[in-house]
Formats: C-alpha cells, sequence, structure tokens
C-alpha cells in the first residue's frame, strides 16, 4: 500500500481533533515531510487528497489554508 494514504488519514486526524485551526495556514510539505519521516512528494499527495476533499485550499506563493 503507498504510504501517502496513510499520511493523508493521520493528517484527517489532526483536522479532525482540531490541531490546525479553520483558515489557518497548513504546515510546508518540507517540514510535515520532516516530522512525519517521509518523502515530501508523499506528503504532497496527501496534501492534493485533502484539497480535493475540501479540506484544504491552497494560495500560489502563500500555501496550503485550513478551508472555513
Amino acid at each position: 500500500m503507498p504510504v501517502w494514504p496513510q499520511v493523508a488519514d493521520e493528517l484527517r486526524r489532526r483536522l479532525d481533533a482540531g490541531k490546525y485551526k479553520p483558515g489557518e495556514r497548513f504546515p510546508a510539505v518540507n517540514d510535515l515531510a520532516a516530522e512525519l519521516d517521509v518523502a515530501p512528494s508523499t506528503v504532497q499527495k496527501a496534501v492534493a487528497a485533502l484539497r480535493a476533499e475540501g479540506r484544504l485550499r491552497t494560495v500560489l506563493g502563500q500555501g496550503s489554508f485550513v478551508k472555513e
């Protein structure tokens, strides 16, 4: 099984637990990759999945933000 769905599940748990508040900037891909000990591309796929679900929005040049 690919690792990115597991990373997406962990990030969903954090969002559901309120670790990242609505409107707040989501941690950078490289920071999450280092924290979770995975490749940045793995985190990028997980973030893309959360964006597709409508849980995050990405602003070019600014990063991702938790949807309000």
